[in-house]
């Protein structure tokens, strides 16, 4: 059993297609918050390591955006701070990993081919310390059939403990699976624990990969290329180097193609991105709500986008927001029209939660307001509704000419529980830069959704006639994730 089946050849080519749009796109969403943590709490200077040398003002205001630190296309997927689109080229290709290794493991254990893989003696253990001690001293061991017994065990602990755990890192970060089962996600640590973990496990992959090639090379280069391509080291190694070599240039091009679209055209790659593996994240995610009750309370929030500076708004700051009122309309029998006094005469509801931003970091707080569900009530929705969508006087004047922002939720996620308009935190008024007097609060999404400066809330039945038709502001200008953001 020295041959490698055609099988285990071709998932083997698009296990490393797949590894590398992973990898590159993960050093984008890196990119977004370039510091690593061991706590929620993501206190200024409490992480375990950072990139990059911006330094943030320490007695002068900032915002997470400061933080952000722009990746060259030639490292990251596709670069130049382009973290939605990161995220869909990230979630692409582990559908494309997950469904290349299923099959892997599938052919592996429908032949004798598991035996390359799986060891079936003890003896394997000193066997390999053997084969590590033969590296160390710079001498290659014998050859197994096909793999010395290091090299099984790495291959073994590569695809079913590794690769594993390193999927379910990623699934740990999942603001919707942390919000529904708030245990659960405790099992890596919390989210920055098991960010800090799939950012080493990523550091894993690239070491294994270099290792991986230099024992190609180590055992004879040709021979290696002709097991790797052709199945068998006895078969030509010169026509095995050029297939090989031929196929390495073509995930590069495949990583050149894709970074060049999506910088040229990001929308359109988008939406191909999002063809069968959007639906299937919102399948998995989309219908879990927020059960979060945490003690803890983080020192620091930080907070992302500045202030409006409208002439509307900073006159409702002026006069304490006394004149503000939000507008409840669209497709509803009774619209409404609160003031801030209206509001805070509602029953209200106090949750304390984790806040995820999509661009990494975490904190922990409690917020008091009204439940979305109970504003529904009132204002009587008509049965052709579907959307809600939150209009604020946040006109975004950092990116002038791209409208106020907006955010899009569906009926059913706003009528789950610890969905609320909030017009507390930790228990005072909310603050001009945390969204006063009204923010949105979607415990179970990322904070992008969470609309601050809320003033109006709209009922429609289609929301592709709004901005720009994406179902958010970041959407329509940035290439985040449509209007669910579990993941």
């Amino acid at each position: 059993m020295n041959d490698f089946s055609a099988a285990i050849r071709i998932t083997h080519f698009f296990n490393f297609v797949f590894l590398s749009l992973l990898v590159r796109s993960g050093i984008e969403i890196l990119g977004g918050h370039p510091k690593l943590y061991w706590n929620d709490h993501c206190s200024p200077a409490s992480e375990w390591i950072r990139f990059g040398r911006k330094k943030l003002p320490m007695h002068a205001p900032w915002t997470a955006e400061d933080e952000l630190q722009p990746l060259s296309p030639w490292v990251a997927l596709p670069g130049h701070n382009n973290l939605g689109l990161g995220r869909h080229w990230h979630f692409a290709a582990v559908t494309g990993w997950m469904c290349c290794g299923i099959v892997y493991v599938l052919v592996l254990f429908t032949t004798p081919e598991w035996r390359r893989l799986v060891p079936t003696s003890w003896s394997i253990f000193p066997d390999a310390w053997h084969a590590l001690v033969t590296y160390v001293s710079l001498h290659a061991p014998r050859d197994g059939a096909p793999f010395n017994p290091l090299q099984q065990l790495t291959y073994f602990g590569v695809v079913f403990l590794f690769s594993p755990l390193q999927i379910l890192s990623g699934i740990a970060m999942s603001p919707a699976l942390a919000a529904r089962f708030p245990r659960a996600s405790r099992l890596f640590g919390g989210h920055q624990s098991a960010r800090s973990l799939h950012f080493l496990g990523l550091v894993a992959f690239l070491v294994f990969f270099v290792a991986h090639i230099a024992l190609v090379i180590a055992h004879g280069f040709g021979s290696g290329m002709a097991r790797i391509v052709l199945g068998s080291g006895a078969r030509s190694h010169t026509i095995a180097v050029i297939i090989g070599l031929g196929g390495i240039a073509i995930v590069c091009v495949l990583n050149l193609i894709a970074t060049r679209a999506s910088l040229r055209r990001p929308l359109r790659v988008r939406r191909l991105l999002e063809i069968g593996i959007e639906p299937l994240w919102r399948l998995v995610f989309h219908h879990w709500g927020s059960r979060q009750d945490h003690a803890a309370r983080s020192e620091t929030a930080r907070v992302n986008g500045h202030p409006p500076r409208n002439e509307r708004y900073l006159r409702s700051i002026e006069v304490s927001f006394e004149d503000w009122r939000l507008q409840v309309d669209g497709l509803v029998e009774a619209p409404l029209s609160l003031s801030l006094a209206d509001l805070r005469a509602l029953p209200t509801t106090t949750q304390s939660t984790l806040h995820v931003c999509v661009q990494g970091w975490t904190y922990f707080a409690t917020w008091t307001g009204v439940a979305i569900d109970l504003l529904l009530t009132q204002a009587r929705v008509r049965p052709e509704a579907r959307y809600l969508v939150f209009h604020t006087l946040d006109e975004k004047w950092e990116r002038p000419g791209h409208g106020f922002y907006y955010e899009v939720i569906d009926l059913a996620t706003a009528r789950r529980p610890q969905v609320i308009l909030a017009h507390q935190m930790n228990g005072a008024a909310l603050t001009v830069e945390h969204g006063a007097p009204l923010r949105l609060r979607v415990e179970h999404q990322l904070g992008y959704k969470m609309a601050k400066w809320v003033n109006r809330i709209e009922l429609v039945s289609d929301f592709r006639g709004i901005g720009g038709g994406q179902g958010g502001w970041r959407d329509d200008v940035l290439n985040y994730y449509p209007s669910d953001a579990g993941i």
